[in-house]
């Protein structure tokens, strides 16, 4: 059974915490932020106020704090409103009333020689055994005792073992949301409802005669049925991701882009507003899985703290980040996204080992 790691407390009666001042703050106006607002990241954050030291809760990286009843509250740059008491600060050492906390988590440690830098990254031909372990501990920790979120791309649904084997997760109970976008529902409704994608048959890999029409197909009788919960179970479907995500109320978010066909009916096209839904999930997560999606898993990277504050504990928040490319790695780890863990592999392999290994 996997144990957290324990959150290492700040010092506050020591300096420069003892001794700092109180956080600056200054007006916004006209809901434009005031000169040298400060920005949050995903680590976690102090800040003094009435010469406290307060933990930001639900944090996300480049949001700013603003004073509300002597409270700082993570709010997005969008929604600050006239007259905001807005914390200025651009240095995060607790010096000037802001710290940020980037080596929270006793996590454990692996002795090496630091002058040997061969294999220190992530790539196709590192050893990903060790990976595969730490997330199968994650995942059957907290599908018990945390809140699971899954970002997935389209290619999930073009193999048939690897559709299966997400589809087993979900009814398994691994996970508790979803975030991808239009292509991921219509390539699985079609192989639901023919067994191709893009017209090709997932299992065979034989392109079908008028394969091409079947996605279109798809969106039309989604949209005509209205929404993706009514067309599953007003036509009795019974497997495939979509399938088990509506059958076992896990709730959802297809974020639109400008390539999407159709789009279905349960796409939101308005970036903004599929912000602020995913938010509510990331607020929420303690496990985030990313599957062959660089641009969601982007997104939800800069949406997703690194901590999570439970009561009166703070726990890590774990980010696994799976995809063929080398290059997501370390496009991960450059926007330092704290305890990213990276498996080079396709996402048909990973799947299956993890239904393999957890169900």
């Amino acid at each position: 059974m996997l144990s957290l790691p324990g959150y290492i407390e700040p010092n506050f009666e020591k300096e420069p915490f003892r001794g700092a001042p109180n956080a600056e703050t200054a007006k916004s106006i006209d809901g434009a932020l005031p000169e040298g607002f400060y920005s949050t990241t995903v680590f976690p954050e102090y800040v003094k106020i009435g010469g406290k030291w307060i933990l930001l809760e639900d944090s996300r990286m480049d949001a700013v704090v603003v004073i509300r009843d002597g409270v700082p509250v993570v709010t997005e740059m969008r929604d600050v409103r006239d007259g905001d008491d807005v914390v200025v600060c651009r240095t995060d050492d607790g010096s000037r009333g802001v710290y940020v906390h980037s080596k929270a988590f006793r996590f454990e440690s692996v002795s090496e020689d630091e002058s040997v830098l061969f294999r220190s990254g992530s790539t196709r031909e590192t050893s990903q055994t060790r990976d595969y372990d730490s997330l199968y501990e994650v995942l059957k920790y907290d599908r018990d005792n945390g809140f699971i979120l899954w970002v997935l791309g389209s290619a999930c649904a073009f193999d048939y073992d690897s559709r299966k084997a997400m589809s087993n997760l979900i009814k398994a109970g691994y996970c508790d949301a979803l975030v991808s976008g239009n292509a991921l529902a219509v390539f699985d409704l079609e192989a639901a409802a023919f067994n191709t994608c893009c017209g090709q048959d997932i299992y065979t890999k034989r392109v079908m005669k008028n394969g091409h029409y079947n996605q279109l197909d798809i969106i039309n009788q989604v949209r005509k049925a209205g929404s993706i919960e009514n067309y599953i179970l007003n036509n009795n479907i019974h497997d495939g991701i979509m399938s088990a995500l509506v059958r076992y109320d896990i709730p959802y978010i297809l974020g639109g882009s400008p390539r999407d066909d159709g789009p279905l009916p349960d796409v939101i096209s308005d970036m903004t507003a599929a912000q602020e839904k995913m938010r509510v999930f990331t607020k929420q997560a303690t496990t985030v899985v990313t599957l062959a999606s660089q641009l969601n898993t982007v997104s939800v990277s800069s949406l997703t703290p690194s901590y999570k504050v439970l009561g009166d504990t703070v726990r890590p928040v774990y980010f696994f980040t799976v995809d063929i490319s080398e290059f997501m790695m370390n496009k991960m780890r450059d926007r330092g996204v704290n305890g990213s863990n990276g498996i080079v592999t396709n996402i048909q392999d990973c799947l299956v080992n993890l239904e393999r290994n957890l169900i």
